[in-house]
């Protein structure tokens, strides 16, 4: 008879995971009554309800649709039980409807009656195009690299999979940093041309936005860096 050990990987803990659904789940529900209480705060009365249309449709694309989802994305690796090609799958499907999301959100403003040129004056603008550009190559990368098997596969792995993991970071860590700033932006806009108040309840769903991404962030990124540690199962073996 003698003693073997087997050891199997595991998550983060139970409650941060949790905690990050409950605060995606709290960012999407505010930003839906953002855009369904105060629509009028999006475009000007004069607009059409077209435009009003296309104006309601970006925050909520742009933040349910690509970045509480790219971070769902990003947390597949260490709660989907199974092997790591259906993980990996799942993944990849994921971050494709990610990117679908923020192409349809970024196309929107585009539909309105300034125009295309008329969109890219501010710094959150000039954000997201380069945000958008990074994840569209990044996913490619992800996608050629998943239907490459055996030795190929392995140095693509080594070399590109730092790589790999540092962009995604650093991608979803400027998809939120353009967020924030689109907010800032947005609510310095209604404070300054529409007297919003700093106290009133518009104000504080925005900033409750910024918040709840700022800490979903968070925990998205220390998910994706913490090292997994190992559990040590001891069999017998006769």
């Amino acid at each position: 008879m003698a003693l073997a050990t087997a050891s199997s990987s595991s998550s983060l803990p139970l409650p941060l995971f949790l905690f990050a659904r409950v605060l995606a789940l709290l960012v999407a529900l505010l930003v839906l009554f953002w855009a369904l209480a105060f629509k009028s705060s999006f475009i000007s009365h004069s607009s059409s309800q077209e435009d009003l249309v296309f104006a309601v449709l970006h925050p909520l694309f742009m933040v349910i649709g690509f970045i509480i989802i790219s971070g769902e994305a990003i947390l597949v690796h260490r709660w989907l039980p199974g092997s790591r090609n259906l993980k990996k799958s799942v993944h990849l499907t994921m971050q494709g409807l990610a990117l679908a999301s923020g192409v349809f959100g970024i196309w929107t403003k585009f539909q309105g009656q300034d125009g295309i040129v008329a969109n890219f004056w501010s710094l959150h603008s000039w954000m997201g195009l380069i945000c958008m550009l990074l994840f569209g190559a990044q996913w490619l990368m992800g996608f050629v690299s998943f239907w490459h098997r055996g030795e190929m596969r392995r140095s693509r792995v080594r070399v590109l999979l730092p790589w790999h993991v540092f962009l995604g970071l650093y991608t979803y860590g400027l998809a939120v940093g353009t967020a924030e700033t689109g907010l800032l932006e947005k609510l310095t806009l209604l404070q300054t041309n529409r007297n919003v108040s700093k106290r009133s309840a518009e104000s504080m769903v925005v900033n409750g936005v910024g918040v709840g991404l700022a800490l979903l962030s968070g925990i998205v990124i220390l998910a994706a860096v913490s090292p997994k540690y190992q559990t040590l199962q001891t069999k017998l073996i006769y």
